[in-house]
């Protein structure tokens, strides 16, 4: 399948220039256009809940993608490059008429799969040392990391079952039943019970 993806960011936007573009490179390189995606939102919106999302879920490997240029995809380039890295990785190219892009099977899309998973990483990096700092700084003001100790969580997974349990066990049940008919492990209901 050969799909002709539009993306504008706002309705005063008219997807025309880019069916226009795509029309006229897929007519060069005798492509015929299957189904057009067309959408009217922005690109820092999540792919995942745009109908690039389910263009995404749909392609299947050899199909082809053409939109008039990478910006279309997404607003910024880590998201841009995710979801190039997720379509080579499903062995789906990627053509663009205004850079010139045929990203695929070839050995210039393997390198820049290649430069999309080291940007990737670096990112994942970055995020894991500001994380790592902001602990240190908190912890460096005579903050306190992590729960404070003897303190229990407010909400448990039996929270708001007290009066079954208690009806269960007036039943006659036994603790071990209880936990089964609740489907929680026999430690869980133990351990709640010794806050009830």
């Amino acid at each position: 399948m050969i799909y002709g993806y539009i993306r504008v960011s706002t309705d005063k936007q008219t997807v025309e220039n880019q069916r226009f573009e795509i029309t006229e490179y897929a007519k060069k390189s005798n492509l015929p256009i299957d189904q057009w995606i067309e959408e009217t939102v922005s690109g820092t919106i999540s792919p995942d809940k745009r109908n690039l999302g389910k263009l995404i879920k749909m392609a299947k490997s050899k199909d082809v993608i053409i939109c008039s240029e990478l910006s279309r995809l997404g607003r910024n380039i880590f998201m841009i490059m995710s979801i190039l890295n997720r379509l080579m990785e499903m062995n789906v190219s990627v053509y663009t008429v205004k850079e010139g892009y045929r990203l695929g099977d070839d050995l210039t899309s393997k390198v820049l799969a290649f430069a999309f998973s080291i940007s990737a990483e670096i990112e994942r990096e970055l995020i894991s040392q500001r994380t790592k700092e902001a602990l240190l700084r908190k912890k460096a003001e005579g903050g306190v990391l992590g729960h404070p100790k003897g303190k229990r969580n407010s909400h448990v997974k039996l929270t708001g079952r007290e009066d079954e349990i208690r009806r269960l066990l007036s039943f006659g049940y036994s603790k071990e039943q209880v936990s089964k008919k609740l489907k929680v492990c026999p430690a869980t209901l133990y351990n709640f019970l010794k806050d009830f």
